[in-house]
């Protein structure tokens, strides 16, 4: 969905009961579960960053640049921004191309991702160090809401910070590095999804 991205993130404490739900609605699985490494990058001083933009090197079953704009909200809460994506042929040479241009890497990232498809809509299983959560993404505001109706999914509970941001909101008090949300990372350490100021949407 290149241009523009508008989606709707719900944290979830049961993912394959969700799972099941799309089944039975007959969702499409477009892409089955994976492991995602993502890299972020800015320059030294911030620029992207202070300016709510997000340059990402990300690696799953290909390599890909995506680039994202502010985000902008919309009726209902749901976040829109511009986006820029695309493949690469090599994920360790974008990551040199970008170092040899003056970004470095900020962040480190990961999870387990599966994706369906129902009614021109994307709805992506996440698996994270720190929970579940559930994103969907579509056309406008309406087929978004459709689609977390049918999941049963508490419109009231959206979550409307991305990952990082929720993990820079704990990360000090369970001594955690804040740039490597990893599994690794958080080994060993129970996040509780109050200390990130969200709740469960199922």
């Amino acid at each position: 969905m290149n241009g523009q991205e508008t989606e709707a993130k719900f944290h979830v404490q049961n993912l394959r009961k969700i799972e099941l739900r799309l089944l039975e609605l007959k969702a499409q699985l477009i892409q089955p579960r994976v492991h995602e490494v993502n890299l972020r990058f800015d320059r030294p001083d911030g620029e992207l960053r202070n300016s709510f933009r997000v340059l990402r090197l990300r690696q799953d079953d290909i390599a890909r640049f995506t680039f994202k704009g502010p985000s902008v909200e919309n009726k209902g809460g749901i976040l829109s921004r511009q986006e820029i994506e695309f493949e690469v042929g090599d994920f360790d040479s974008a990551k040199q191309f970008l170092e040899a241009v003056g970004f470095q890497v900020v962040v480190f990232y990961e999870k387990f991702r599966t994706t369906y498809e129902l009614n021109d809509t994307h709805i992506m299983l996440d698996e994270l160090p720190y929970g579940s959560f559930i994103e969907i993404e579509g056309e406008n505001v309406e087929s978004i809401h459709s689609i977390a109706d049918l999941l049963s999914l508490n419109w009231e509970a959206m979550v409307k910070a991305g990952y990082h941001a929720l993990f820079e909101r704990v990360a000090g008090k369970y001594g955690l590095d804040v740039s490597k949300l990893s599994f690794e990372n958080l080994e060993g350490a129970t996040i509780k999804t109050t200390d990130m100021g969200i709740v469960a949407a199922d």
